[in-house]
């Protein structure tokens, strides 16, 4: 990372991505103009963003595992997920709709979300210590936005976009995590119709959600801003994403765990809500 012309380039993807949210206009792809494709440049990148989004006052609240799918892993050409920034403003009520015109590119994807406790910044990271950690699982929307044009992403580019966050809606109930075993829940997301739109099990983020928890934990504190008490996590996707149609309201239901909702104003016109 050391050297003045690296530090340029990935100044200057971090604008193009900035600039591609600000105005509301999908932007190339910024691999194009960062050297190599290392993942530790693109979480510069998103570094970069992350400081710039605080200089605006919003806060972190939580954060975000991708790329938890071993084909969507395989299609990009990685063998470990990635991570991005959850603020505050990200948060939606399930009851209230989301104005479209706040997104670009949106996709919508079924996961299971943990609220912390407790910190995961010592001792021995392990599942027990994972387990203990969470005060809450609840059943969680995650929709996926891109500001690069087309999702014609690669790894740094998602990473470096923030691992292509948008916004998300938690639902209901929330219960302790305690022994429950993730694996086994069975996740069905249908449209305002009734129709089936995705579809899998909790087996498909990482094997367990609970590893893809404990692998962020390893992750953030190896980088030195570990998970804290009061964080969401969003875990990874349990289907394939869907895109979002404006006018839509989707419906996931996870066994075991209970629903969660979201709904879709039909206006994309204008500025950022």
């Amino acid at each position: 990372m050391a050297g003045t012309s690296l530090s340029s380039e990935v100044h200057a993807a971090a604008d193009r991505l900035l600039r591609a949210a600000d105005e509301r206009t999908p932007c190339a792809p910024v691999r194009e103009i960062l050297p190599g494709s290392s993942v530790s440049v693109g979480y510069a990148v998103q570094s970069l963003l992350t400081r710039a989004r605080l200089d605006q006052g919003r806060r972190v609240v939580g954060r975000k595992i991708g790329l938890t799918s071993p084909a969507v892993q395989a299609q990009l050409g990685v063998d470990q997920p990635d991570f991005g920034v959850l603020f505050d403003d990200m948060a939606c009520p399930q009851d209230e709709p989301v104005v479209m015109r706040r997104l670009l590119q949106p996709r919508i994807e079924a996961e299971i979300a943990f609220v912390l406790g407790a910190d995961l910044a010592e001792g021995d990271l392990d599942e027990r210590a994972a387990r203990a950690a969470v005060a809450e699982v609840v059943p969680a929307l995650e929709i996926v936005d891109s500001r690069v044009a087309g999702w014609d992403i690669t790894i740094v580019d998602t990473i470096a976009d923030n691992a292509s966050s948008g916004l998300y809606v938690l639902g209901e109930p929330r219960r302790p995590l305690g022994e429950l075993d993730l694996r086994g829940v069975e996740m069905t997301l249908v449209d305002e119709e009734g129709e089936t739109v995705s579809s899998g099990s909790g087996s498909a983020c990482l094997g367990d959600p609970v590893n893809a928890l404990l692998w962020l934990a390893r992750t953030t504190r190896e980088l030195g801003d570990p998970l804290r008490a009061g964080e969401v996590v969003l875990s990874g996707a349990l289907g394939p994403m869907v895109p979002v149609r404006a006018g839509a309201r989707y419906t996931a239901t996870l066994t075991g765990l209970g629903t969660v909702r979201a709904a879709f104003t039909d206006d994309t016109a204008g500025g950022a809500a």
